[in-house]
């Protein structure tokens, strides 16, 4: 990936959630390209850690320990930001929190905490970060959502329309804000695999089945979803607001394939 064809070069970029994963991918290659990266996380020591590996290839990153749900906290994290590298261009929205259960069993509680972290703060860090780019001139504001807030996720709590939220969320941002020079997109993955979700892979056949109801034939990596923030927080994308990429390897194109067409199914090849 070139840092001059992306053109992030001294940019301010924010992270939320980048002390592992997706998060850390998404920091990591935002400072290859030239940006100088504040790494934000509940937990401190995974933020240092991303921060650590960032400045040992020579780029420029700090961490800063931030509860996105809290606006005083997200408040600090900006004074925090302005003191270390100055006013905030890019902020990637990815930090999420997942509670699974059905929906006529869910605790109140646990709808709360999911629906606070994947919309809730983002719309706190996209309000208090978004700021510094009003007043600068401008900016890129990335949303991580899934395809599960366009497709309806069973058993997964309230994941599904906290997304759903944040897809929303991002264009009532690019119709508000873009006049003033800020850009608000959203990037939606399906079936990464990450720390998090790499027990499900384990299993050789569930691995088999999943790579096989996607046309690329395999499953994403972190790496594929920071390449696309990556784009979208350059001036490559300077005339693209309002919109979702879908990094799903095609998957969210093969849902009619997966219904039985007597006479129109191929056959399968041995």
């Amino acid at each position: 990936m070139s840092g001059d064809w992306l053109d992030i070069g001294g940019r301010v970029c924010v992270v939320t959630g980048a002390g592992g994963g997706i998060g850390r991918s998404i920091a990591e290659s935002l400072a290859e390209a030239g940006g100088r990266v504040v790494v934000l996380d509940r937990d401190l020591r995974t933020g240092e850690e991303t921060a650590a590996q960032i400045r040992s290839k020579g780029g420029e990153a700090v961490a800063l320990e931030c509860d996105i749900t809290d606006g005083e906290s997200v408040g600090r994290a900006r004074k925090a930001t302005e003191e270390a590298f100055g006013r905030c261009t890019v902020l990637v929205n990815n930090a999420a929190l997942i509670r699974n259960g059905p929906l006529s069993e869910l605790s109140l509680a646990d709808w709360n905490a999911v629906i606070n972290v994947n919309l809730t703060g983002f719309f706190v860090c996209s309000q208090i970060f978004g700021r510094s780019m009003l007043e600068n001139g401008g900016g890129s504001i990335i949303h991580v959502a899934s395809l599960s807030g366009s497709y309806p996720q069973p058993t997964s709590g309230a994941y599904s329309v906290s997304k759903a939220g944040v897809l929303m969320l991002s264009k009532n941002l690019a119709l508000e804000w873009g006049e003033k020079g800020v850009r608000s997109n959203v990037v939606s993955p399906a079936m990464v695999l990450t720390p998090m979700s790499e027990v499900i892979y384990k299993d050789p056949v569930v691995k088999a089945k999943r790579e096989g109801v996607v046309p690329v034939r395999r499953i994403g990596k972190p790496q594929d979803i920071a390449d696309a923030i990556c784009f979208l927080a350059s001036d490559r994308a300077s005339y693209v607001s309002g919109q979702e990429i879908l990094v799903d390897g095609g998957w969210s194109t093969a849902i009619l394939a997966m219904v039985p067409r007597p006479g129109f199914d191929q056959p399968k090849k041995d």
